[in-house]
């Protein structure tokens, strides 16, 4: 019987979660009559504004992810070394974004950083895009932290210095090539999740004003029939490839370490 209730209730979360993506898929395929067609899709990638924005996400999306990295690596290294003490502070911190909404971040960055301010970052489009970053960054922060301090926890930080330091290697020496590559698979699977959110995040984006994906989803979605969800389609795809990734960059760090 418990068998039975088990595979019941996988079979009923796979039909809730498959069905309506069978749905939209299917509907997308139906924007010429009586056939089934790409034109839904073609006309999406044949958008200037898809390109534009698509591509200004990716290049937001890569600057977050080395800002991420170099400001997360070394904060997680440092505290989980020299202030163990701190760690519960510094994950409350870090688990901030989760809790307070992105409506709420973004108003105080253009209440603190508009033209009047003391720092007009809202000035200039290059401050603009600055202050998208950071935003970025601060949504993704709780992802990009718990997958870095558990790589940092799989491996022996403290020998690892030691035997650096013993070396005569600094401290950039240190992080740049011993600790980083040790938790690059950490360090991937953050970047990755960063990914996902930097493309899909449209609250910051619209309030800033900057020409994001997540923005032109909305906008075609509130004035297109077919195209929404022929674009829905491809961002749940581009988003389940990252979790794929993810996966697979696991997977080969789990391999690497078995012979050992």
């Amino acid at each position: 019987m418990k068998k039975f209730w088990a595979w019941g209730a996988l079979i009923f979360g796979l039909l809730y979660f498959i069905l309506p993506l069978v749905g939209m898929t299917n509907f997308s395929l139906k924007m010429r009559r009586g056939v089934y067609s790409l034109d839904a899709y073609a006309v999406v990638l044949g958008d200037p504004r898809f390109q534009e924005t698509f591509t200004y996400s990716i290049l937001m999306a890569l600057s977050t992810i080395v800002f991420g990295v170099l400001l997360v690596v070394p904060t997680a290294y440092w505290v989980r070394l020299k202030l163990p003490g701190l760690r519960p502070y510094i994950e409350f911190i870090t688990l901030l974004p989760l809790v307070i909404p992105a409506i709420v971040i973004v108003f105080g960055y253009i209440r603190l950083y508009n033209t009047s301010s003391w720092l007009p970052l809202t000035g200039t489009t290059t401050g603009t895009n600055i202050l998208l970053m950071f935003g970025y960054s601060t949504l993704a922060l709780p992802y990009m932290y718990r997958s870095v301090d558990t790589g940092l926890r799989s491996i022996d930080i403290a020998t690892l210095t030691e035997a650096a330091q013993s070396l005569g290697a600094g401290w950039t020496t240190i992080l740049a090539k011993i600790i980083l590559p040790n938790v690059l698979v950490a360090v991937l699977s953050g970047a990755f999740l960063t990914f996902a959110i930097v493309i899909g995040e449209f609250t910051m984006a619209a309030l800033l004003n900057r020409p994001a994906f997540g923005p032109y989803m909305q906008l075609l979605g509130a004035n297109r029939a077919y195209e929404p969800a022929a674009l829905a389609v491809m961002s749940f795809a581009l988003t389940w490839g990252c979790l794929g990734l993810i996966q697979l960059v696991s997977r080969f760090q789990k391999g690497a370490q078995s012979p050992a």
